[in-house]
């Protein structure tokens, strides 16, 4: 094969790479038989990509269309199932029957929570959700988080120190507060009253590191592999309520963010959970 020949079929390949990549590939007529075969393959394997990707894009559409519907269609039901437990506490006398309606009420709730849980999982493993990460202070989001904890801590008395910090990463607001809150819940959770959760804050060359320590019952060496699966929950926690939905949340929405989740050294009283996020926008 002459050089100018041997060019001209690289020029050709070339040029093939690059209208692929813009989409607009067309299958040419050459001599050269290897090329024809070639492009005639080529043509065939972006033929099939773009019906794969599209067939994609249609199951993800689908999903999300269902997982819309199941929001919508149980979100009416059960909140009408709340409020006439409500009603109907208030027109009962006896213990027992008031007894019945708050457990009514109890399960609708923990009903209610894992539907809204199935949710947000089921949107962020089908990339449904959409993160907006800018950079920005991250005091605020662990007020956020705080704030929504709160009612819980003071329940049993327990106490979040938090400390003060004017460092700035790069976080979505709503779904970095979900995924700092799912932590201080099982923080609560999992903690004996009287005891205290501390919050720190230390900044790193790439990434910022949030750091929450409780008193709890700490986390074995065994369990630091499971407790970011899906509805895991240990042998220790399985007469506490929950569903072992919300670590794998905070997991999956920090990632998203180009940010991760260590676990800390196993101790027998307390767990340190570190959430890395991102200082700069990559």
């Amino acid at each position: 094969m002459n050089v100018f020949k041997t060019n001209r079929i690289l020029n050709r390949l070339d040029e093939m790479i690059e209208d692929s990549i813009a989409g607009k590939f067309e299958e040419h007529k050459y001599d050269e038989s290897k090329l024809s075969k070639i492009e005639s393959k080529w043509m065939r394997y972006l033929t099939a990509s773009k019906m794969s990707s599209q067939k994609v894009i249609e199951e993800r559409k689908n999903m999300q269309e269902m997982v819309s519907d199941i929001s919508h269609q149980t979100k009416t039901p059960l909140s009408n199932i709340l409020l006439y437990t409500e009603l109907l506490k208030e027109k009962i006398d006896t213990q027992e029957e008031k007894f019945i309606v708050e457990q009514i009420y109890s399960q609708s709730e923990k009903l209610e929570f894992l539907i809204q849980s199935l949710v947000k999982m089921s949107r962020l493993e089908n990339n449904i959700i959409s993160l907006s990460p800018i950079k920005q202070s991250v005091h605020f989001l662990i007020e956020q988080a705080v704030h929504q904890i709160t009612s819980k801590a003071k329940a049993k008395n327990i106490t979040i120190l938090v400390e003060d910090t004017k460092a700035e990463a790069v976080y979505d607001l709503k779904w970095s507060t979900e995924a700092i809150f799912n932590i201080l819940d099982n923080a609560v959770k999992y903690s004996d009253q009287n005891t205290k959760i501390s919050i720190t804050v230390k900044s790193y060359e790439f990434y910022l590191d949030i750091c929450i320590a409780d008193q709890g019952i700490g986390i074995t060496d065994e369990e630091k592999t499971e407790i970011f699966k899906r509805f895991y929950r240990g042998n220790r926690v399985l007469k506490k309520e929950g569903i072992g939905i919300g670590l794998f949340l905070s997991r999956q929405i920090i990632r998203r963010q180009g940010g991760y989740i260590k676990v800390g050294p196993a101790k027998e009283n307390g767990s340190v959970f570190e959430v890395y996020l991102p200082i700069n926008v990559s």
